[in-house]
């Protein structure tokens, strides 16, 4: 049945178009709650035009040959200190596989983008497949010789046994059911939190879009936080609690910020002054830590590790909650000290957004 998919049955292929329409519809959905998009939605199906032409150049340029049927290409090194099999084009009935469509895609990437560096995300036990398929496009010449492909491997999320994440009823948790589970625990926790402050004037509407908000945050917060090769535990309980090292305790440093803003700025203007020296040693931490996001932010591009910014905003968070545990910034009545306190708000609060924007979540303005 693949072959004939694959050599243009068209019963076949009718079906697969249905498959995908009903699936990438689904996915849309998924990925607007996630607040996610893509330029392009391509599949394995796309890169079928382009496979006999490659088979062809492949063979005529003697880099595939037939071996026990099928057809492969050698990739091992001399440097290679274990086993790499050769890289198959072609089964021995004909089919495509994996290989065949990954290469594909490349030649048709390198026609339509003329990229200076492909990435792939996917599941780290892929590895062996991309170090075939990468040294295959190299060896073949389907890239320039400086194109860069680069496999950045990713574990699985897991339940708190260890094992890969389920629902009750034992089936694989489905990312929509997760992402109401997330909904429904944070609204749960913004609606006590309320009725705890008493603070009732916030009405049904917005605290629903609150949690929808916070739990957001959990949800990336919670995955990124974690190196992407790692597998990992997703306690919903962890990760949608207001302390600790969550999307959620972040959120509430940020609202706490604009909070402290609002009451300065209904009676002043921003300042317009420079942040003095430090004057406490949990200013002086606040400051340190604020110099080093740059050198962080660069860090963390190079190294294709959003967990770092995770890493960072969670110490800031915790720098900024020592300072304001010990410092009275809207009763101090020096008004140049005070300004200063402003400024180092603003510039925390500036950080911390940005930070969040690149992880790809919000805060809201309470909560």
């Amino acid at each position: 049945a693949t072959y004939q998919l694959q050599h243009g049955h068209r019963g076949y292929q009718g079906i697969l178009k249905h498959i995908l329409n009903v699936s990438v519809t689904d996915l849309k959905k998924n990925y607007e709650r996630l607040d996610v998009s893509f330029d392009l939605w391509k599949g394995e199906s796309d890169a079928q035009p382009y496979i006999p032409d490659m088979v062809k150049y492949l063979k005529d340029n003697g880099y595939a040959y037939i071996d026990d049927g099928a057809l492969v290409v050698d990739v091992k090194e001399e440097s290679d200190t274990k086993e790499i099999p050769p890289c198959m084009i072609l089964k021995s009935d004909g089919a495509s596989l994996y290989n065949t469509t990954d290469l594909a895609t490349i030649i048709e990437r390198m026609k339509l983008y003329h990229p200076d560096e492909i990435l792939y995300v996917v599941d780290k036990r892929q590895e062996l497949h991309f170090i075939q398929c990468f040294r295959c496009a190299k060896k073949a010449k389907l890239v320039e010789d400086d194109t860069r492909l680069t496999f950045l491997g990713f574990g699985t999320m897991n339940g708190k046994d260890g094992k890969p994440f389920k629902t009750r009823d034992g089936g694989v948790m489905r990312l929509e059911y997760l992402l109401d589970e997330i909904n429904e625990e944070m609204l749960k926790k913004i609606t006590e939190n309320q009725k705890e402050k008493e603070n009732l004037d916030i009405s049904e509407e917005e605290a629903k879009q609150t949690a929808k908000t916070v739990a957001l945050a959990a949800v990336k917060y919670g995955d990124l936080s974690n190196q992407a090769s790692k597998d990992y535990c997703f306690d919903i309980e962890r990760f949608t609690s207001f302390e600790g090292n969550t999307g959620p305790y972040i959120l509430y440093t940020i609202v706490r910020i604009k909070s402290i803003l609002k009451k300065y700025t209904a009676k002043n203007s921003l300042p317009d002054v420079p942040i003095l020296g430090a004057h406490s040693a949990s200013e002086k931490n606040l400051m340190l830590v604020l110099s080093r996001f740059n050198a962080m932010m660069e860090n963390a591009y190079e190294e294709k590790a959003p967990h770092k910014i995770c890493a960072y905003i969670y110490e800031l968070a915790n720098a900024f909650n020592g300072f304001y545990h010990e410092t009275k910034i809207l009763s101090e009545e020096d008004f140049k000290v005070q300004a200063s306190y402003i400024g180092l708000l603003v510039l925390t609060k500036n950080i911390l957004e940005t930070c969040i924007d690149v992880l790809g979540f919000s805060a809201p303005d309470r909560m």
